[in-house]
Parts: C-alpha cells; structure tokens; sequence
C-alpha cells in the first residue's frame, strides 16, 4: 500500500512539473513606445504576433512601434518628466529592475534630465 502511494505521489509531482514548465514556454508579451510617453503593452499571449498587435492597439500615437517582446522577460519605458516629448529610453532583461536601471540610463544618454519610469511590463504567464 505504502508503495502505491508513494508512486501515486511521484505520478502528480511529475505531471505537475510537466504542466508548470509548458504553460510558460507558450508566455509572450510585447512594449511598443510612440512619441511622447504615449506606449502599448501586453503580456501573458500564445504567441509574438498577438502579444505585439495588443501592445500596438494600445499605443496611442501613429507612430508606435514595437521595442520589445518577450518571452519570461521584462521590459521598461523612461521618458523625461520634464520633456515627455523629448528623451527617453526603453530596455529589455530577464529582471524587471535591470529592465528598468537601463531604461533610465538610455534616457539619460539621449538628453534627459529628469528620466522617470513610465511604464514596465513583465511576461511570465499564459494567456490562452
């Protein structure tokens, strides 16, 4: 009897495993940035394609375009609170605040003088 449980136990821990590492391989996420601080973002999609036409969808500027996508990854958007129509940086890592830092640093390099964080998106999930 002690056996079967045990092996039983084994049986949902295996497949437990199985469903936890595939749910996130199909994770995707997507930041598109326009002009001035306008941005777009989406995360936890099947696939690239949809996860970058929601990021477009939500920009409001003509001029978005997609800056990253993401697959467990995180990305950030920083602009000049100053001049939201000037500097600004985006960044993409496998941590939200190395996503961030470099985001801030782009900006700064571009111009900015007071580079804030605008927006940040992390993808890890499934959608469906």
């Amino acid at each position: 009897m002690r056996g079967l449980k045990r092996c039983a136990l084994r049986a949902v821990v295996v497949s437990a495993v199985g469903l936890a590492g595939s749910g996130g391989a199909f994770a995707a996420g997507a930041l598109a940035v326009g002009a001035c601080g306008a941005y777009g973002q989406a995360f936890g999609y099947r696939d690239i394609d949809q996860a970058q036409s929601s990021a477009l969808q939500q920009c409001r500027d003509p001029g978005c375009r997609i800056v990253a996508t993401l697959r467990k990854s995180c990305a950030a958007l920083a602009i000049d609170v100053q001049n939201p129509c000037g500097a600004h940086g985006s960044a993409q890592a496998s941590r939200l605040g190395t996503a961030q830092n470099n985001a801030l640093r782009q900006c700064y390099r571009g111009g900015g003088k007071d580079c804030v964080i605008r927006a940040f998106v992390c993808d890890g999930k499934d959608k469906g």
